[in-house]
């Protein structure tokens, strides 16, 4: 069996749902309030369950923290992997929506905030984020190497990454961020 926050079992069926709502309600109010001034209260209250209901699903507001993380990361890793094989459209719209998915999402406080918190805390959200930028850059890369090659693509892939992540912390908001990258990945793919 597999288990979940502080060994408790991991939660199957309607658990799992009531488990994947109260995390989107925490990454909401993290997003909100940032990491240091979110509450186990405030989540309990977006998510509408008790200070102890969420206590018995999360030991600490840490735990909390990584478990909502990594589940929006797997989610938006699943997105990306999807925008990327739908070959019917072009390449440069794959991208750009892979990169919405992946970093656009988080445009404005929450990118700063959670850089705070890993810098403070390196071991606070594990290993998922070294694994799931790899496998996004991995992705990213291959959907270019089709169009140029291998080597190539290694470099563009970066690029877009660099590109990514600075525009993420000038901007203020998701649609400059998206208008932006848009200019930068038609500029690297031409």
């Amino acid at each position: 069996m597999s288990r979940s926050d502080a060994g408790r079992p991991a939660p199957t069926g309607a658990d799992a749902d009531r488990r994947t709502m109260v995390l989107e309600s925490a990454m909401a109010t993290f997003a909100r309030f940032g990491y240091r001034k979110t509450s186990m209260e405030e989540v309990a209250r977006a998510a509408h369950i008790s200070r102890p209901g969420l206590y018995f699903l999360f030991s600490s507001k840490e735990s909390l923290f990584r478990a909502a993380v990594t589940q929006a990361l797997h989610r938006d890793i699943t997105a990306v992997e999807q925008a990327l094989a739908d070959g019917d459209r072009p390449l440069p719209e794959r991208l750009v929506e892979a990169f919405d998915h992946w970093a656009g999402r988080y445009v404005g406080p929450l990118t700063r905030d959670v850089a705070t918190v890993i810098e403070a805390n390196p071991g606070i959200l594990g290993e998922v984020v070294e694994v799931l930028p790899r496998r996004f850059e991995e992705l990213v890369t291959d959907a270019i190497t089709v169009a140029t090659g291998r080597e190539e693509a290694v470099r563009i892939a970066q690029t877009m990454i660099s590109a990514s992540t600075g525009l993420k912390h000038q901007v203020g908001s998701r649609e400059s961020y998206l208008e932006r990258l848009t200019v930068a990945v038609g500029l690297l793919l031409r």
